[in-house]
């Protein structure tokens, strides 16, 4: 097969030089309204084609690919002194296989728990391509499913205005967790 990025011959869908060259990850801070700090691992501008494969058969490919570039090196070097559940927002499947499930699982460690299908949204309703407007006149309303431990990380693949995850850390809390703060692959500010 051929490199997505640079259409070398490869064994992988992305070469090892363009991941070395291209997705190295360089983290980006910012902190969302109720003072939890979100860190991406890459600008949005700068992966957002491999992010459009999202909802595609290639996506899984990808995103697996993202998920061990920036989140499983992320995990190898993260401590902390107690267990800490790992919530992806919505990881439900869309298209044969769930995004937020792929980036949860790569941060498995021994003090790091993924924890599947206990934040997931009420609705249906896609933020891609809406106005801020749009994303405050329709809420998430995630429901939320009980689990042992009090620290969460929370996981999503970008975060554009913010107002997901604050809802989703808004939820949590609600229930008596804390939210550490949250993980995202694309920040899409225009920052």
């Amino acid at each position: 097969m051929r490199c997505m990025l640079c259409e070398n011959f490869s064994f992988s869908h992305i070469c090892l030089t363009c991941k070395q060259t291209f997705l190295t990850p360089t983290i980006h801070k910012r902190t969302i309204l109720n003072n939890i700090q979100v860190i991406s691992f890459y600008k949005y501008e700068d992966i957002k084609d491999l992010l459009h494969t999202k909802h595609t058969d290639l996506g899984y490919y990808i995103y697996s690919i993202l998920a061990e570039l920036a989140f499983k090196k992320f995990a190898q070097g993260f401590v902390f002194n107690e267990k800490i559940a790992i919530i992806g927002i919505d990881d439900r499947a869309k298209n044969g296989y769930s995004h937020a499930a792929l980036l949860t699982k790569a941060l498995k460690s021994k003090i790091l728990i993924p924890k599947y299908a206990k934040l997931r949204s009420n609705n249906n309703i896609t933020y891609s391509g809406k106005t801020k407007e749009y994303r405050l006149n329709n809420p998430r309303n995630f429901v939320y499913k009980e689990f042992p431990e009090n620290n969460v990380i929370l996981v999503d693949d970008i975060i554009t205005t913010g107002f997901t995850l604050t809802e989703a850390c808004n939820t949590l809390a609600c229930k008596g967790k804390e939210v550490l703060f949250c993980l995202t692959l694309a920040d899409a500010s225009k920052q």
